[in-house]
């Protein structure tokens, strides 16, 4: 396993980018309400991304067909957007998102409530945010990957949550998924050991009810397994020799 430490100024491409993304996501919060499409959400954000120079990291990559991808309630993540899918109020709606800014990837979710949400539904949204500032607590160089894991399965697991296993964060740089994949439950182990200038996609994915997930026959949406709300909520960070430097978020 080959893990890339960028130097200064890849570091510094890739903060530029995430810095972008961040504004694409805070501009995408104003945008969602009840009654737009899923293409309405995939439209407005490649307008964004483009209108900053940068290239959506998702189009086309390995054949997925949109920009960012939004998905609804049940629908973990890859929800492919439609114009027929509309968004109702008391939906959950997660949008992740990539740019491409001068050859550097950033990756970044949320996962948005549609007009007034259920108590139920609230609870889930702030566990999975805050599953990833427990997670990146241990994000510092000379801790282990695998501490990062454990802190975010140990904190939704005391909610009673399922902490997704088929789909985990993942190393980020020059190409949008690299070395080393970075799991959200805990694993045998401790990890690679964490160094400055690793950068990572932190990203929890939790659900209510089970952490089994299923594939829709598209071949991407990912689901929930009992049909239990799911959320999203992810970052581009890197390691640093004291606190991880979030590059995708501006508050």
């Amino acid at each position: 396993m080959s893990i890339s430490i960028k130097s200064e100024r890849e570091i510094g491409l890739m903060r530029e980018a995430g810095k972008i993304l961040a504004q694409v996501h805070d501009e995408l919060e104003q945008f969602v309400r009840p009654g737009i499409s899923t293409k309405d959400i995939d439209k407005k954000g490649e307008e964004i991304i483009r209108s900053f120079g940068c290239i959506p990291s998702f189009l086309n990559y390995n054949g997925y067909p949109a920009s960012i991808c939004v998905s609804i309630n049940d629908e973990v993540v890859h929800g492919i957007p439609a114009k027929k899918r509309i968004l109702q109020e008391g939906d959950i709606v997660s949008l992740d998102a990539g740019v491409i800014y001068n050859g550097y990837h950033s990756d970044a979710a949320r996962t948005h409530a549609v007009g007034e949400i259920s108590s139920e539904a609230k609870q889930l949204l702030d566990v999975t945010k805050n599953s990833f500032f427990e997670g990146i607590k241990y994000a510092k160089e000379g801790n282990h990957l695998y501490d990062i894991s454990k802190a975010i399965q140990n904190y939704a697991e005391s909610f009673g949550y399922g902490v997704v296993r088929k789909l985990v964060g993942h190393g980020i740089g020059k190409n949008l998924h690299e070395e080393p994949q970075v799991p959200n439950f805990k694993m045998p182990g401790r990890g690679t050991k964490l160094l400055a200038g690793m950068t990572l996609a932190i990203e929890p994915m939790i659900n209510i009810g089970t952490h089994d997930v299923k594939f829709l026959s598209d071949k991407w949406t990912a689901v929930t397994a009992d049909g239990s709300l799911s959320a999203h909520y992810e970052n581009t960070i890197v390691i640093t020799k004291g606190e991880p430097e979030i590059l995708s978020l501006t508050r």
